[in-house]
């Protein structure tokens, strides 16, 4: 399905639960990239130089958008006032910046 044709047949409640959906069952490009990150990373470790590197590549050390996640805090980001933890869960989950007032 085209951008465009699922823009005319999708409204914004179903697309949102699409999203969720695939927070909860991933699809597509992370899951593919992470059985790719099993076999790279087997075949890094059997060509790597010990001396250089004694430890072993983990599955995630070689897929370039684990770098972001593991950059983030595991720690809670809490805010002063409601609102402001509200609009930074809306940035996070749906990307919605909060409307200027």
């Amino acid at each position: 399905m085209s951008v465009g044709q699922a823009q005319r047949e999708i409204d914004s409640a179903e697309f949102a639960e699409w999203m969720a959906f695939s927070r909860i069952e991933p699809l597509g490009g992370p899951i593919e990239d992470l059985r790719t990150g099993a076999v790279v990373s087997m075949l890094a470790n059997i060509n790597r130089d010990r001396a250089k590197r004694p430890e072993p590549f983990g599955l995630l050390d070689l897929l370039p958008w684990v770098e972001a996640a593991h950059a983030a805090s595991n720690e809670p980001v809490l805010l002063d006032g409601s609102k402001a933890q509200s609009d930074l869960i809306r940035a996070a989950i749906f990307g919605v910046a909060p409307k200027s007032q």
